[in-house]
């Protein structure tokens, strides 16, 4: 039996064209329901050569100045990143329809983003991770807890 809900993945504001790919494959494979680039800088970061699955055409690629301007109805806003107060990976249960938000390489999500999100969650590790490791980390965690459907 499949699990209801989905995951959509928002990046506000990302740097690197790199992770932008890394995040669209990884979305694909792990079966997330849409993408959202938001922010100033995506015009130029997308059809990256490492996004070799070209996620963009098999599911949907949203392009908003503001993420939550795309953000789906009834959907949890979770942010993810390393900020006071931001709830362990480990021990979270993901909502059923949720709204991962990932922030810049180089920032991070800002009280924008946090004060609209519903929960705040972190990967507990000993330094920052690459955006597009980290939404594989976040994607996977939710698989499993799922019991893999």
């Amino acid at each position: 039996m499949a699990t209801r809900g989905f995951a959509a993945i928002a990046l506000d504001n990302p740097k690197s064209g790199k992770n932008v790919g890394g995040t669209m494959r990884a979305a694909y494979v792990y079966g997330a329901a849409l993408i959202v680039l938001g922010g100033h800088r995506p015009d130029k970061l997308l059809r990256h050569p490492t996004d070799t699955m070209k996620a963009y055409r098999h599911m949907p690629l949203i392009r908003s100045s503001d993420v939550f301007d795309a953000l789906p109805y009834d959907t949890v806003p979770v942010a993810v990143d390393l900020v006071e107060g931001a709830q362990s990976l480990v021990d979270f249960d993901h909502p059923e329809r949720a709204f991962y938000v990932f922030g810049a390489e180089d920032a991070t999500l800002g009280r924008r983003v946090l004060d609209r999100c519903a929960y705040r969650v972190m990967i507990p590790t000993r330094r920052c991770m690459n955006l597009a490791a980290t939404v594989n980390v976040v994607l996977y965690d939710r698989l499993a807890k799922q019991g893999g459907n």
